[in-house]
């Protein structure tokens, strides 16, 4: 399987898997925030001594989209925006738990920062830890996220690391047996994000970590990378219901304008997969009037997309409800005089008091255009 770097707007994430008889089988996904009921969110900052130099030592330029600009402590514009982000959008309480992790002797500790709303996390400096870890341990931090909010009926933690997991094994074997227990539905479900930050990232410990086979459906681990992040919800691009539509119809294409996969009768869902030929150099998806060209390789280039939509998708948003008409109002007709102890059996013809009603057409709105018709047919959806 390979997951590609260079994913363009509205993908999260785009991954192709061999399919065999010269074809590829590609499985992406439409960033979108989830909307989980009673999540809990969390955010753990690595507080090992390889950490010093991002805590402190020199200005220093994180990516545009924390910040753009240098900072001496380049974790605290990433831990504000992340932490602000999950406690606004995501979490049931409206707040955010921090930590660090891999603190204190062989950095298998945590120190707990607190429960963080989003205001108090925008105006939050994350300094370093009261004591550098001697080593990188991720697995207590994991745990503690796992057991401390483990009644939660959803659980969204992000973790930052600087350098090399010196657990990496016992997080294998942990997170095997958490994805196992979601799977049995012995425990409600949660997704961890690991996000590298500075040059001496492992990422191949990270792809390792994303890739793990647990045997089961349950994909616990994604990762990114700090620097080449676009948008905040690329943390949620593993995180989609397979049910949502972004759009009512669509379709992908070949380069040639071949139909690959259509979405007319369906509607376009947040999470696609279909067949390519094998060195196909990109697909197109068509959808609302645009099209995105999204590449197959990374390093390649595809003709540019036109009138991208705006990123991130949502879902369809229901229909608004449709007012009914006002009723017309028509006037009684003008009483009649009766003779003195008679009945009148009908209404004179020529009665001038009725001249007004008597001539309305018995069909509203064709040869009076200026009457609305009422109650003669539904009002539309």
């Amino acid at each position: 399987m390979a997951q590609l770097k260079s994913v363009v707007d509205p993908f999260g994430e785009v991954n192709i898997y061999p399919a065999g008889a010269g074809r590829s089988r590609i499985v992406c996904t439409i960033l979108m925030k989830p909307d989980r009921e009673g999540a809990q969110t969390g955010l753990a900052i690595d507080g090992s001594g390889s950490m010093r130099k991002l805590f402190g030592d020199g200005p220093k330029v994180v990516s545009a989209l924390f910040g753009g600009t240098k900072h001496t402590n380049e974790v605290t514009p990433v831990a504000r925006k992340l932490s602000s982000y999950l406690a606004r959008n995501i979490d049931a309480d409206g707040g955010t738990t921090c930590i660090y992790w891999s603190v204190g002797h062989n950095g298998g500790e945590i120190e707990v920062i607190g429960d963080l709303t989003a205001d108090q996390a925008e105006q939050k400096v994350f300094g370093p830890p009261q004591d550098y870890g001697t080593g990188t341990q991720l697995l207590p931090a994991v745990r503690y996220f796992a057991e401390r909010f483990r009644s939660a009926p959803w659980g969204f933690y992000v973790f930052i690391t600087d350098g090399e997991l010196h657990d990496l094994d016992a997080v294998l074997a942990y997170t095997k047996r958490l994805a196992q227990d979601i799977a049995a539905k012995r425990r409600n479900p949660l997704k961890m994000v690991l996000i590298g930050m500075g040059p001496d990232v492992n990422e191949k410990q990270m792809e390792e970590l994303d890739d793990l086979d647990s045997g089961t459906d349950v994909d616990i681990w994604d990762h990114k990378l700090a620097s080449e992040m676009r948008v905040l919800e690329e943390i949620f691009a593993e995180v989609v219901d397979k049910n949502a539509r972004v759009a009512s119809t669509g379709r992908i294409l070949d380069p040639d304008g071949k139909v690959l996969k259509d979405y007319s009768g369906t509607g376009v869902p947040a999470w696609m997969e279909f067949e390519v030929p094998a060195g196909l150099p990109y697909f197109t998806l068509e959808v609302d009037g645009s099209r995105i060209n999204q590449p197959l390789q990374d390093g390649t280039n595809a003709p540019g997309s036109a009138s991208p939509p705006p990123l991130p998708l949502q879902a369809s948003p229901p229909p608004l409800p449709v007012k009914s008409p006002a009723p017309l109002h028509v006037p009684p007709p003008a009483p009649v005089a009766a003779k003195k102890e008679e009945m009148v059996e009908e209404i004179p013809v020529d009665d001038p008091a009725d001249a007004e009603w008597k001539n309305l057409p018995l069909e509203f709105g064709q040869d009076r255009k200026d009457v609305p018709d009422v109650g003669l047919e539904k009002p539309k959806d």
